[in-house]
């Protein structure tokens, strides 16, 4: 395939995932006057858990939307789908949990693919 197509297909992965995850993550912005009523699903307290949810679901999907330090941020992206996925559905049927692990896939895909050329990871080369 064509390199042109496969940094195309890098941003569109990039820009949908992430823009689709920012959905998810910028209403819990709201719970930061209110933490406690966040879940704890990894024992750490309701504040921190929102926090990494936070950084998982709006800081890294920024950065990776807009292609910088790409395959840092698609690590805590992937990690917070993670436990989405295998703690807090883990008791619920496949189709609960279906969104978590194609988030999940995608995020590795771009952890090891990149952001590629269209990208300010990819400015620099």
């Amino acid at each position: 395939m064509n390199k042109n197509f496969n940094d195309l297909a890098l941003l569109l992965l990039r820009v949908g995932f992430g823009g689709l995850m920012l959905t998810h993550g910028i209403p819990k912005l709201s719970m930061l006057s209110n933490p406690s009523e966040f879940g704890d699903p990894i024992g750490v307290g309701p504040t921190i858990s929102l926090i990494l949810a936070l950084i998982g679901e709006v800081v890294a999907p920024a950065l990776i939307i807009i292609g910088f330090k790409t395959k840092l941020a698609a690590i805590p992206a992937a990690i917070t789908m993670f436990v989405a996925a295998f703690v807090v559905h883990i008791n619920d049927p496949i189709g609960t949990k279906e969104k978590a692990l194609m988030y999940l896939c995608a995020f590795v895909v771009i952890g090891l693919a990149g952001a590629g050329k269209f990208s300010v990871d990819g400015m620099k080369k």
